[in-house]
């Protein structure tokens, strides 16, 4: 238990010290790898926007030298079937002020253990044409595996799940934590198979992501006869109210189960966060999650051997509170956590 001051006590210890000076052991570690020395950090307000605040290195394409973990926008939303709007997506999370740089819960500070930057976004030769758009996405995370760094993308509609997972799952197929409203495993509508509703069925076809250690979260909503591949290729299929009825914990031992200890993806659409919480995004679906109970959920990952992440679907324009993108910029940063968490691992 923490000692408990008398008045004078807190007067003598605390009147004269610094903001960055701390007496227990267990904040004084995290204010030493926060602060450094002194107690100044740069204003959150201040300076050009980047991802979590990282360092902007749009330079650091092809090579990624100096980086672990690299934070990427995607600004392509030609690939929805519903509301445009997700390539502003980049831009809103870049504008959240103030995420991290510390977790309470994980108790990690992830840039203190992993080189962290903000390359940009890919470089698009066009923004009209969604197979091109595809190819380039592949080409920029290729580079970033290549280097032997972790790619953390913000989209985007969830379209560029695919050529990601080509990229991330080339050398072996990754099992992956899929939280969202909406399978994304129907077949071609219009003619057009690479849209946002079927880039997990594209992806295990291609033989880049294993059905078997997939798990989908927060499914919901009136497509589910869209969805059938996820339950023919054995993906594990977990309905928003099952969340409220199984509680977070066994939520989590599940996930845990199936993707085990093999190389594991995340992906995250803002749609499975309840309107309520997350207005911003194309395609809409109330009883969904909340955001208490997605943070919890990706919290309870830790350990695993996350080898990649996505935050997908943010659509400002929809959104006047810009709560989805607060929202959005904090998954991101649970990802980091768990991604700084894995390379921590593999490394030691």
């Amino acid at each position: 238990m923490p000692e408990i001051l008398s008045l004078e006590e807190l007067r003598k210890r605390f009147s004269n010290v610094s903001g960055g000076e701390m007496f227990d052991p267990g904040f004084r570690k995290v204010a030493e790898l926060v602060f450094g020395e002194g107690d100044s950090r740069q204003a959150p307000y201040c300076g050009v926007p980047t991802l979590l605040k990282a360092p902007y290195r749009p330079d650091a394409s092809p090579g990624f030298a100096g980086i672990d973990i690299a934070l990427f926008g995607i600004p392509m939303d030609l690939g929805v079937t519903n509301r445009s709007g997700a390539r502003f997506g980049p831009r809103a999370v870049r504008n959240v002020d103030r995420v991290g740089p510390y977790d309470h819960v994980l108790h990690a500070v992830p840039t203190a253990h992993a080189r962290v930057a903000d390359v940009g976004d890919v470089p698009f030769r066009s923004r009209f044409d969604l197979a091109a758009s595809h190819e380039d996405i592949e080409k920029f995370v290729r580079g970033i595996m290549q280097a032997g760094v972790v790619p953390l993308a913000v989209g985007g509609d969830h379209s560029i799940g695919l050529p990601i997972l080509r990229a991330v799952g080339k050398d072996r197929p990754v099992g992956m934590i899929h939280i969202d409203a909406h399978c994304d495993t129907g077949g071609s509508f219009e003619g057009c198979k690479f849209h946002h509703g079927g880039p997990f069925r594209q992806a295990v076809l291609d033989g880049v992501l294993d059905p078997r250690r997939t798990v989908q979260i927060g499914i919901r909503g009136n497509s589910e006869y869209l969805w059938e591949f996820s339950y023919a290729s054995g993906m594990t299929v977990i309905h928003a109210e099952d969340v409220g009825d199984q509680g977070l914990k066994a939520v989590i031992a599940k996930a845990r189960e199936i993707v085990g200890p093999g190389p594991t993806y995340i992906s995250f659409d803002v749609d499975s966060l309840d309107p309520a919480f997350a207005p911003g995004t194309g395609t809409p679906e109330v009883g969904g999650l909340t955001s208490a109970q997605a943070l919890g959920i990706l919290r309870g990952l830790m350990g695993l051997n996350i080898v990649g992440g996505d935050v997908v679907e943010i659509a400002p324009q929809y959104d006047p509170t810009t709560n989805t993108a607060q929202i959005a910029a904090q998954v991101l940063f649970e990802i980091l956590c768990l991604a700084a968490e894995a390379i921590k691992v593999r490394t030691s």
